[in-house]
């Protein structure tokens, strides 16, 4: 008995001290000053306060003081358009739209192939004027995408404004996946490959792209990756081990100093070859055109490119939200970082805004296109 008392008694003085070590710890660390001032406002605030909208606020404002621009907060309502994105793939019917000035619309400038949209017979150039009941014009190009934006299986009325005529068109809101690499044989044998992103699918379809321009008879290939975004590393080794000889493709090294070198086999594309740049390409676009021009495989036409040498993990946050923090360091073959400098074009050929648009919206004819018009000079 005395044993078990002991036993109990001994039981009673940790649970004790551990009470006073919690305590004396707690009172070492005072709540935060944003816990604080969430107290604050909560129990004296006179108005109403959304604290779900002051957490988003907050957590996007930390996020931008650490002043690194590549770094940014994902609200729980924007993470599936984010995982969207690097699907290529939304729920949608398939029109990228251009809002107008005047506030007359918004210009129709893409629709998919196979979408919704042009299976119902919406045009590029039409003019969306109405979604549903609702008068689009005076929106802001958000607020018509949420207008548009719909559960898989549901139907959206669109009204467009074609040559004068009002046309009231039912579309069928459905998955899409968005094309990552487009093909185009032009003249003189030369292949033209347009690759929109890295993300999802982009080593796949381009080199799937490239086998169909060599089957019709291309010689040559241009590459465009101007107002590519970037995306997957996975996705940009991957295309550079088909396009480049044995050797050291990519580096990185993360925040606790691990370096990884990714490597290609011998096997490669033995063509001549250009790629075209400008300041919209990014991360992954940029370190593709890098390895290209550091193995003398392509000649590189345009702009100097933006600099974006810092790679991001999306690290949930456990509310649905996100952020995408930059964790590591990306380096080309020859170990050369590109962070604030970028790429540097062997042709350079600057373009005025009028033209810059019309290559960011794909409406601009090969012609019509000086930089283009450039690497296939270059490649000749």
């Amino acid at each position: 008995m005395k044993k078990k008392l002991l036993i109990f008694g001994s039981y009673v003085l940790v649970a004790a001290l551990a009470t006073m070590i919690t305590l004396t710890m707690a009172g070492m660390n005072p709540p935060s000053k944003l816990d604080r001032l969430e107290t604050l406002i909560e129990e004296r605030f006179i108005g109403e306060a959304d604290t779900e909208a002051m957490g988003d606020a907050a957590a996007a404002a930390m996020v931008k003081a650490t002043g690194d621009r590549w770094s940014y907060y994902i609200s729980a309502k924007d993470y599936d358009t984010h995982r969207e994105q690097e699907e290529n793939a939304y729920v949608g019917v398939g029109i990228t739209i251009q809002q107008q000035g005047d506030d007359s619309g918004f210009l129709i400038v893409m629709v998919t192939d196979g979408s919704p949209a042009k299976e119902a017979g919406i045009e590029v150039n039409d003019l969306l004027i109405g979604v549903e009941d609702q008068d689009v014009r005076g929106m802001t190009t958000d607020e018509v995408g949420l207008l548009v934006k719909g559960e898989e299986g549901t139907k959206v009325s669109l009204t467009v404004l074609r040559k004068g005529e009002n046309l009231t068109l039912s579309v069928e809101r459905r998955r899409i996946e968005q094309p990552v690499a487009k093909g185009e044989l032009l003249e003189n044998g030369i292949g033209l490959v347009r690759v929109y992103n890295f993300d999802a699918r982009c080593a796949d379809e381009t080199i799937a792209a490239i086998e169909q321009l060599r089957a019709e008879g291309a010689r040559k290939l241009i590459f465009d990756v101007r107002n590519n975004p970037g995306g997957f590393a996975d996705e940009l080794v991957k295309l550079l081990d088909y396009l480049l000889p044995e050797g050291d493709l990519f580096r990185s090294v993360s925040f606790d100093g691990t370096e990884k070198v990714d490597t290609s086999d011998e096997k490669y594309l033995d063509m001549p070859m250009a790629v075209l740049v400008n300041g919209n390409s990014y991360s992954a676009a940029e370190f593709f055109a890098a390895a290209l021009q550091e193995y003398e495989a392509a000649v590189v036409v345009g702009e100097p490119t933006v600099g974006k040498g810092y790679y991001q993990q999306t690290i949930p946050l456990g509310d649905g939200s996100a952020v995408a923090l930059s964790t590591g360091k990306y380096f080309t073959p020859k170990g050369n970082s590109l962070a604030g400098k970028g790429i540097t074009p062997t042709v350079r050929v600057d373009v005025d805004e009028e033209t810059a648009a019309t290559i960011y919206y794909g409406t601009s004819k090969p012609a019509e296109d000086p930089q283009l018009q450039a690497a296939i000079k270059a490649l000749k």
